[in-house]
């Protein structure tokens, strides 16, 4: 469609592929929350409290400073308690693979021979008409196609802080403590995403570029960093249901007991999954509505009848169904 014919034009004999030092999954069960927490980004757990502002300003903003600063000091001191006693257990799954694109398709091989293929990540691709003949982006469009004669490599991870905070939160409500048990949960929020965070670096210094990395929590958060981590369910992969594949190729609810509800939700919930993408110009977007040719040819793409495309990616249709 016109859409695909903006695709992003790109010179991949110049583009510097890394090769990861380690090809394959990787399993880290328990990771030590010690090493997790410095990697919190803490202006989440404000907004999780209808509380307005970045940290650590919000601590001294003139509205909302005195109640943040008491939320914080107690965040604190159950986040002390929960490192100190591992309340919490964390663990992470990941691994790369040798990739290509085939169209708006992303190709994952077994090695580097390409004689196997363990799964095809469908990915959609921008429809919205943009002027200057600017590109309509696909997370494919990050990946080597499979004509440039280059093999790249893409990666995937579950990661999850969320063994634990059941218990700690039901201890609290049997206190009658909804306040604590808030806050338990929220903290297990932020330990996720923070060790999230904490592989992401690990993955591309696995990549090679990311050694000499020497960035400050703060640029980590600002993500000053080459590369992406997308997560289906999100503006630039919308269809959780790529969820499926992710999970059966790492074997991650046997592995480190994340499962995926019907509705495609992570349980435990205090998890995150997604693919690494090292492109040194990858970026994050929003796909945003996608018509009916885009669905059908999703459709045949993932072999899923086009009504099932349409229910999980019903927020994303700009037609009527």
């Amino acid at each position: 469609n016109e859409a695909r014919s903006r695709r992003k034009q790109t010179d991949w004999q110049n583009v510097p592929i890394a090769k990861p030092e380690v090809l394959g999954i990787q399993v880290t069960d328990p990771v030590s929350l010690k090493k997790i927490v410095p990697f919190i980004d803490w202006s989440p757990f404000f907004h999780a409290w209808e509380l307005r502002g970045r940290y650590p300003q919000i601590l001294k903003d003139p509205i909302v400073g005195e109640q943040a600063s008491t939320l914080f000091a107690d965040a604190q001191k159950l986040l002390d308690r929960i490192v100190k006693e591992n309340l919490y257990t964390a663990k992470a799954i990941s691994g790369f693979f040798p990739a290509n694109s085939i169209g708006d398709d992303i190709q994952i091989y077994a090695d580097e021979d390409r004689a196997q293929l363990l799964t095809t990540f469908c990915t959609l691709r921008q429809q919205t008409h943009k002027t200057n003949a600017k590109e309509n982006f696909s997370l494919a469009d990050f990946i080597a196609p499979i004509e440039s004669g280059r093999i790249d490599y893409c990666g995937c991870f579950v990661v999850t802080a969320g063994h634990g905070i059941k218990e700690l939160a039901a201890e609290f409500e049997s206190e009658h403590d909804d306040y604590h048990a808030i806050i338990a949960k929220a903290l297990g929020d932020r330990l996720a995403e923070a060790l999230a965070e904490l592989m992401h670096k690990q993955a591309r210094e696995n990549c090679l570029f990311g050694q000499e990395e020497e960035l400050t929590n703060e640029e980590l958060i600002k993500e000053k960093y080459r590369g992406i981590r997308p997560a289906p369910g999100y503006p630039a992969c919308p269809d959780h249901t790529e969820k499926w594949k992710l999970f059966s190729l790492l074997n991650a609810s046997e592995t480190i007991g994340v499962s995926l509800t019907e509705g495609l939700a992570m349980t435990p919930a205090s998890s995150v999954s997604g693919f690494y993408i090292n492109h040194p110009e990858a970026k994050y977007f929003a796909v945003g509505k996608i018509g009916r040719d885009q669905v059908e040819d999703y459709s045949l793409r993932k072999k899923m009848p086009q009504r099932d495309v349409e229910k999980w990616l019903t927020p994303n249709i700009d037609y009527e169904l």
